[in-house]
């Protein structure tokens, strides 16, 4: 588990260092292949539609503040072109990163993955609030969505007006007031199972040579990436 969020991290960081379009054009198609070659679910490539939803808004808004070259022009604002390659650019890298992280600790529990940043030595309270987050933000949401499907039951029709924002304020109190209800019945729990501010991690076990060359291979796969990048 350590070795894939080492890897990961390594992958990226290089990723996220790319400036040109060629490099992390590639990239991205080589992240989508292995993404399709690994299997992940429908519900991964879901979440990545918000992803690209958010990158549309770059399309939009970014060839409009950069300064450079008009190739559009709508009005009184002019379309640079060099706007339109650092919104590619940034696109390209978000995706990448965001399959990479999804490739490599997607399907992992959150538990495994605080066990790995436990032993990167990561701060004991981080993990803690890591861990609990990542188990309970579901249970959050499941919150959100029945209450939304109880005002849809009263009627409740979304709109522009005094009336909407109340309710939505409403609900948004009431979630807190339920987190912070459903947050005081777990500390209980683990209170009444031993818990002491710690959890008990077990020794993680020593890198096998499979694992290093891994993790190697991808430290190779980074420097070339930044090398190409580069050139």
């Amino acid at each position: 588990m350590r070795v894939r969020l080492v890897t990961a991290l390594i992958l990226v960081v290089a990723i996220s260092q790319l400036q040109t379009i060629p490099v992390a054009a590639t990239v991205l198609a080589a992240a989508v292949t292995v993404a399709v070659m690994s299997g992940i679910g429908g519900k991964a490539w879901l979440r990545m539609l918000h992803v690209e939803t958010f990158m549309i808004l770059l399309f939009v808004t970014l060839p409009f503040t950069v300064p450079g070259r008009a190739v559009l022009t709508i009005g009184p604002f002019d379309a640079s072109a060099e706007g339109f390659t650092r919104a590619a650019v940034i696109a390209c890298k978000v995706s990448a990163s965001v399959l990479t992280i999804v490739v490599f600790l997607g399907s992992v529990e959150a538990m495994r993955l605080g066990a790995a940043l436990h032993s990167l030595r990561v701060p004991e309270p981080i993990v803690r609030l890591f861990v609990l987050t990542v188990r309970y933000l579901s249970v959050i949401g499941g919150e959100a969505r029945r209450l939304q499907e109880a005002m849809r039951a009263r009627a409740f029709r979304p709109g522009s007006n005094r009336h909407t924002w109340r309710s939505y304020g409403n609900l948004v109190g009431m979630l807190l007031v339920r987190a912070l209800d459903r947050a005081q019945r777990v500390e209980e729990a683990m209170l009444c199972r031993g818990f002491s501010g710690r959890f008990p991690w077990q020794k993680p076990p020593r890198l096998s040579r499979s694992e290093m060359g891994f993790m190697a291979l991808a430290t190779t796969a980074a420097v070339l990436i930044t090398a190409a990048d580069r050139l």
